[in-house]
């Protein structure tokens, strides 16, 4: 099975949102861009350009009135969301039936740090987790 690849950038930026809403949990979908599009330095010359890369999130709030009144979310395009990232404020990595399981799920504990955060497949097998140093492209102004 390949490793779940993710930015550092996004990593970090999990952990922060994990630690404001501590001591509630969080979850957030997660979008992968190709390995080819990453701006970054030889790091992910070193991958195969088709590889994805989990780069981007949906913020958690959005969405969230239609989600509670149908249980549906949304709030992300179809087809768009690569995995997503759950919070687990009392320090287990393990995967649970609340956990909303994509095909890739990372899961953050307290100290909300990126060493704390761990790759499981859709059925709670951990997977190898690699933090790569890029950024996805700049986005286009509207």
């Amino acid at each position: 099975m390949p490793p779940v690849y993710a930015t550092r950038a996004l990593v970090a930026v999990l952990c922060e949102l994990a630690a404001d809403a501590d001591p509630d949990s969080v979850s957030v979908r997660l979008a992968a861009t190709p390995a080819r599009d990453l701006d970054a330095g030889d790091e992910t010359h070193t991958l195969d350009p088709d590889t994805p890369v989990l780069s981007d999130f949906y913020f958690p709030s959005a969405g969230d009135a239609l989600t509670s009144v149908f249980g549906v979310d949304l709030a992300a395009p179809a087809g768009q969301t690569a995995g997503r990232f759950v919070s687990h404020p009392k320090g287990d990595h393990t995967v649970t039936l609340a956990d909303d399981l994509h095909a890739q799920l990372l899961v953050g504990v307290p100290p909300w740090e990126p060493g704390e955060v761990r790759a499981h497949n859709r059925h709670g097998t951990r997977r190898e987790f690699v933090v790569v140093d890029a950024d996805p492209p700049a986005a286009d102004a509207p």
